[in-house]
């Protein structure tokens, strides 16, 4: 059996919740394009009239390398993860969406929305993201318990204005949780955070698992994390992607490891190590220890080709000028000569793409305009 599937733009939030009731009571599908521009719907190429029965949405994750892949996932899948959230959290809430709803962390604060039978709090996804505008719209929450989700980059900024902005601090305070996810998030803004009394919780996802399947280390009811070879992170449950999936189990590419206590750490992507010397070295390593440093606010790390070294690593910050010998420094000190990164240069800003992650061909191609 076949079903409709309905094209909605992400800058019209009340057309996507309306569409959204129809694809969990599975009368419809839906893909949520682009922003519209002037009014006009995106171009969308190579999507059908129709679609199986099986499909709830098809969302579209560009990854950090920018090459698009479309993901389907079924309307079980989306409510699998939506109860499992919300048992983790506590009870269903209100939710203040601060994330474009084209990729799978703002969809899911929708479709959660539906869940709880409570409308959300939308911010004005035309403007740019700013600690002031998110707590404005976290004020006009009613709800008895209230969530958000957030990239890194938006808990950043929300980090540097919180000492200087009491309105904003007691906005963040009132979240029974605030979820982060997408990438690494400086622990130096976490702690910021949390010491101000927000309920911060990393979640560890993909848009092959609709999102957040793993809360601060831990996976959701349902969903199961085993590690394969080399830390290979494997993920199982009723969540999962239609078709990413080989034996019920959906092999991710990143690498992790269980601390003592049963903990996830996820430790960065297996397809972003080099070899550097003879010698491997993680990139999203390097990006964790650099982060460390005080005065580093966002880093990204790439690799630089080398005639001795095959290939050496650069390191593209935002923050303090002074601390570019330093993150060198402590990474030499970490992971020796082969993690010391040849290059260090500061940038005002990060390019980043549509969904919040980094940019990594762009930030690569930092280091070719700093070196014309």
């Amino acid at each position: 059996m076949t079903k409709p599937l309905k094209l909605v733009a992400a800058n019209d939030t009340f057309a996507a919740l309306l569409a959204l009731g129809e694809v969990l009571a599975g009368r419809q599908a839906l893909f949520v394009t682009a922003p519209e521009v002037n009014g006009l719907m995106p171009e969308v190429h190579g999507l059908p009239d129709e679609v199986e029965d099986s499909v709830g949405v098809i969302v579209e994750s560009s990854g950090s390398t920018g090459v698009p892949k479309r993901i389907e996932l079924s309307k079980d899948a989306l409510l699998a993860s939506a109860n499992a959230a919300h048992a983790r959290l506590g009870g269903p809430g209100q939710w203040l969406l601060a994330l474009p709803i084209n990729f799978v962390a703002g969809l899911n604060v929708l479709v959660r929305s539906l869940v709880a039978e409570i409308a959300p709090v939308i911010t004005n996804a035309a403007l740019p993201f700013t600690p002031e505008g998110f707590a404005r719209s976290a004020s006009l929450m009613t709800g008895e318990r209230r969530y958000t989700s957030l990239v890194p980059t938006q808990l950043e900024r929300i980090a540097r204005e919180l000492p200087f902005n009491d309105f904003l601090a007691e906005q963040i305070r009132r979240f029974d949780a605030i979820l982060v996810g997408g990438q690494a998030t400086n622990p130096a803004t976490l702690r910021v955070l949390r010491e101000a009394g927000a309920n911060v919780i990393e979640t560890y996802g993909m848009t092959e698992t609709c999102g957040g399947c793993v809360y601060d280390g831990w996976p959701l009811d349902g969903a199961r994390v085993t590690l394969g070879a080399d830390g290979a992170i494997a993920i199982s449950g009723p969540m999962l992607a239609n078709g990413v999936a080989v034996d019920g189990v959906f092999a991710t590419n990143d690498r992790g490891e269980f601390d003592a206590g049963g903990r996830l750490h996820v430790l960065g992507r297996a397809d972003r190590v080099i070899a550097s010397g003879g010698i491997k070295v993680s990139l999203d390593r390097v990006e964790q220890f650099a982060a460390r440093v005080v005065g580093a606010e966002q880093v990204a790390a790439t690799a630089l080709a080398d005639d001795e070294w095959g290939h050496r690593v650069g390191v593209a910050y935002v923050g303090s000028p002074e601390v570019a010998d330093s993150i060198a420094q402590a990474l030499a000190e970490t992971l020796g000569p082969a993690g010391k990164p040849i290059r260090v240069i500061r940038v005002d800003k990060l390019p980043q793409l549509p969904n919040g992650k980094p940019d990594l061909i762009s930030i690569a191609q930092l280091f070719e305009v700093s070196n014309g």
